[in-house]
């Protein structure tokens, strides 16, 4: 495979060309990423935030990085092949402004696809753990596998998190243990998506940290 883009996410500089979405801050405490809201559980959707890498990636990647989580609830998403409806740069100035609630990203201006893998925020989801790949425009559930992630208290990162895509099959995989498998026949929400962003997300509280962002082409 042929490597794309690193970064060890590992200092501010790192991460300068990186845009913030919501209230976040971020910080390197521990040598790496770490990403919260400053914003109170209480303001709801208003609390989340995401993170964008500035580089734009083609359709066949491999997207790598390391987590480790520090705080729960909340729930963590990986954003990818995210660009405008109709095309467009996903920092386009004329794409309608977007500051972490949800809905912005799953009924917006953008499409993209969106992996949901620590998922601890409501009772549900403690109570089962499972990886979510949704596709949008819309909130098209897709495919759906277990997550072998443990909770905070049991927690020893760092895991390693693997998307790939590749003839319009995503598979997602955590420690080298497949979780789901999908091919998008072009049936669910339109075309299968190819190229652009991606992006971490974080619903509040969440703290989660990441490290080692490394993107190659199949």
């Amino acid at each position: 495979m042929d490597t794309l883009y690193t970064n060890p996410l590992a200092t501010p500089q790192d991460l300068v060309a990186f845009r913030m979405e919501g209230d976040g801050v971020m910080s390197f405490p521990q040598g790496r990423l770490r990403l919260e809201s400053l914003r109170p559980l209480s303001d709801g959707q208003a609390a989340n935030v995401v993170l964008w890498c500035p580089e734009d990636f083609p359709e066949d990647v491999r997207v790598e990085w390391d987590f480790w989580p520090v705080r729960e609830p909340g729930l963590a998403i990986m954003f990818f092949h995210a660009r405008g409806r109709s095309g467009e740069d996903l920092f386009d100035p004329a794409l309608a402004p977007r500051s972490g609630p949800y809905e912005q990203y799953h009924h917006g201006d953008i499409d993209a696809y969106h992996v949901s893998y620590f998922r601890r925020m409501w009772p549900q989801e403690r109570a089962l753990h499972t990886c979510n790949l949704r596709k949008s425009h819309g909130f098209h559930l897709v495919a759906q596998g277990p997550d072998p992630l443990p909770g905070v208290m049991d927690a020893d990162g760092p895991y390693a998190m693997r998307i790939d895509v590749k003839g319009g099959v995503v598979t997602f995989s955590i420690n080298d243990l497949v979780s789901f498998r999908w091919r998008d026949e072009g049936v669910i929400g339109g075309p299968a998506l190819a190229g652009g962003k991606i992006g971490f997300r974080q619903m509040a509280p969440l703290i989660g940290e990441y490290a080692n962002l490394r993107v190659s082409r199949h």
